[in-house]
């Protein structure tokens, strides 16, 4: 990369790599930079590259990279314990916090990832309802469980509600159980849960699905719908939990589901997720609260291990503060201004999508409100423009700004001047 040069020792380091794990990498981040550490908004690679970070390790890293307050909590309780597969007051804790925020949890059950903790929120939904399918939307991620790699990236578009599967090794059957709809199409996704609805176990949709963020009445609508017809919602807030408001996305955008999924921020940069719901609905994790064919197990190594909990407890002490949602915002639509401002100058066809704590520029002069439209834009382009943001040192995923409280004017500015940079660069690639 012309910016940044890569020293012997990450060279070296990327080759080991390679040698054993496939493709070089942990299966995230592409395999040419190895990250040494992180301080508040921003990285450095093995080599002493410095890099504003909007990575923020997928998201989890809301309030900044070595937080001083959540170290301090860390440091404190590893001595004490890093887990015990039993009990503890910090994660007794962290549960009464998530759920005296999150409007759907009455009660919930931690685990240690996204994956798990939508997978266990379809199956509760299909062992009260009592039915097999699930409904998801077309470009909507849930992880990587069987079910959830359903119609998530697919290479070839059927007719809904047909599911493809997006991965080798998943069996034919799944996709019999799996129902897709459009994103964004209030009255096609009514008619098809209308169609099915006596064989559906639920409904799981990203409130806001990647970076789309939903037309109005489009999740009011959903959830009427399931109401009527007495299916379960679920909301994956992995991704949008305590980011567009200490409530999530469904306290952000209004709208209630009987489940959700929560990820990333509530274990503050440790493994930690957690399955939210109404009473109802988690009493099916209560071997005393149901019967024996209505009792679902879960059990986790690592659920709710203190160390996870400390640091999310801080982390969302942290947030609760007057004015953090306010900071992030603001850092956010400067941010989203400047890029929507360079792509103009410069004469590129280009929308910038999403909220202001998480958003991305299609190159397309057409709408962007579904995964097909996501399609229709120009991801080569899009790829080249991040590779020239890395050159100026600006480091993000493929696809999405995540936007942290630890952000200060510096990184905004040297960002912004990134964003002019690029977009003038792009137009000789």
């Amino acid at each position: 990369m012309a910016g940044m040069q890569r020293g012997a020792a990450e060279q070296a380091l990327i080759d080991r790599a390679r040698a054993v794990l496939p493709g070089g990498s942990f299966g995230n981040m592409a395999s040419d930079v190895v990250i040494a550490k992180g301080k508040a908004g921003r990285i450095w690679d093995l080599s002493g590259n410095e890099y504003v970070d909007f990575l923020l390790g997928s998201g989890p890293m809301f309030v900044g990279h070595d937080h001083p307050e959540v170290t301090a909590a860390v440091q404190a309780q590893v001595p004490k314990g890093t887990t015990f597969f039993a009990n503890n007051e910090h994660g007794i804790a962290l549960a009464e916090k998530i759920c005296q925020a999150v409007t759907c949890a009455s009660k919930l059950r931690f685990v240690s990832s996204g994956s798990e903790a939508t997978l266990y929120a379809m199956r509760t939904a299909r062992a009260h309802r009592k039915r097999d399918k699930i409904l998801k939307f077309e470009g909507g991620y849930h992880g990587m469980s069987d079910y959830s790699l359903m119609s998530l990236a697919p290479k070839r578009l059927s007719n809904y509600p047909q599911a493809i599967p997006d991965s080798p090794g998943i069996p034919k059957k799944v996709s019999e159980d799996v129902i897709i709809a459009p994103y964004n199409d209030a009255e096609t996704a009514r008619s098809i849960i209308a169609e099915y609805h006596d064989q559906l176990g639920g409904v799981i949709a990203e409130p806001f699905q990647r970076l789309l963020p939903p037309k109005p009445g489009f999740l009011e609508t959903l959830r009427e719908v399931t109401r009527e017809y007495e299916i379960p919602l679920i909301f994956d807030e992995i991704v949008t939990g305590f980011r567009f408001a200490y409530g999530g996305a469904q306290a952000y955008y209004g709208v209630t589901p009987d489940m959700c999924s929560l990820g990333k921020i509530i274990g503050g940069g440790f493994p930690l997720a957690a399955i939210c719901g109404n009473d109802e609905l988690m009493a099916h994790f209560d071997k005393e609260a149901v019967d024996d064919e209505d009792f679902l197990p879960q059990i986790g190594t690592l659920s709710g291990n203190p160390v996870a909990a400390v640091a999310g407890l801080k982390t969302l002490e942290i947030l609760q503060r007057p004015g953090s949602y306010e900071q992030v915002f603001e850092t956010g639509r400067r941010l989203k201004a400047g890029l929507e401002a360079a792509m103009h100058d410069n004469g590129h066809a280009a929308k910038v999508i999403g909220e202001p704590p998480l958003f991305d520029v299609f190159f397309t002069d057409g709408p962007v409100e579904n995964y097909r439209d996501m399609l229709a834009a120009d991801a080569a382009k899009g790829r080249a423009f991040n590779a020239l943001l890395r050159e100026r040192g600006i480091f993000k995923g493929d696809s999405k700004y995540y936007i942290s409280l630890a952000h200060d004017e510096a990184d905004i500015e040297q960002t912004l001047a990134a964003f002019t940079g690029a977009a003038k660069a792009l137009k000789e690639v």
